[in-house]
């Protein structure tokens, strides 16, 4: 018996022509007879599958080494751009060296001063065209992932439009511990 669903005629006819064209492997050989004189099946219409609706939500940053410990209050309130940033630093103009100095810095006082949120404008992401563009954000990641204040951070998040959306990044920073 052949394997799968039985061919229609334009479907056996086609076949035969690929089958043709193909050296069946040692001690693998199909009798053609039998797939080609077997019936027809008549064709079934299948329902569409249903969607299921999803509410657009802004991408996560994968790139972000600190573990995701937000709920998903602060998500929506980030979502919502109901968060105003404490304080913000603008990495524009700055070569590579400089930058991971100046997030460094503005780490050290955001943490120094129990800031929350920390808004990191980075600009928007480049596009394909445009080589050697977007290096300071690309680099972000990593940064944050060999910073000293790496256990400091809670959650990377894109921005709401109005604090630079594709261009810029929420740091989410802990709050410090009874000392």
């Amino acid at each position: 018996m052949p394997p799968g669903p039985r061919l229609s005629a334009e479907e056996r006819a086609l076949w035969a022509r690929v089958a043709a064209t193909i050296k069946p492997l040692e001690g693998k050989a199909v009798d053609m007879a039998e797939i080609l004189s077997a019936p027809p099946t008549p064709l079934v219409k299948r329902k569409p599958a249903a969607r299921v609706a999803t509410s657009p939500k802004p991408a996560r940053l994968i790139e972000a080494p600190p573990p995701d410990t937000l709920d998903g209050g602060w998500d929506r309130r980030l979502r919502q751009g109901v968060v105003s940033p404490d304080r913000t630093i603008d990495l524009h103009g700055h070569t590579l060296a400089t930058a991971q100095a100046a997030l460094e810095g503005a780490l050290a006082r955001a943490v120094a001063d129990d800031v929350r949120v920390l808004l990191v404008v980075t600009g928007k992401p480049p596009r394909p065209e445009a080589k050697g563009r977007g290096l300071i954000r690309a680099s972000i990641g990593d940064w944050l992932g060999t910073s000293g204040y790496r256990d400091r951070i809670a959650a990377v998040r894109h921005a709401h439009p109005r604090h630079g959306g594709s261009g810029a990044l929420y740091l989410i920073l802990r709050r410090r511990r009874g000392e």
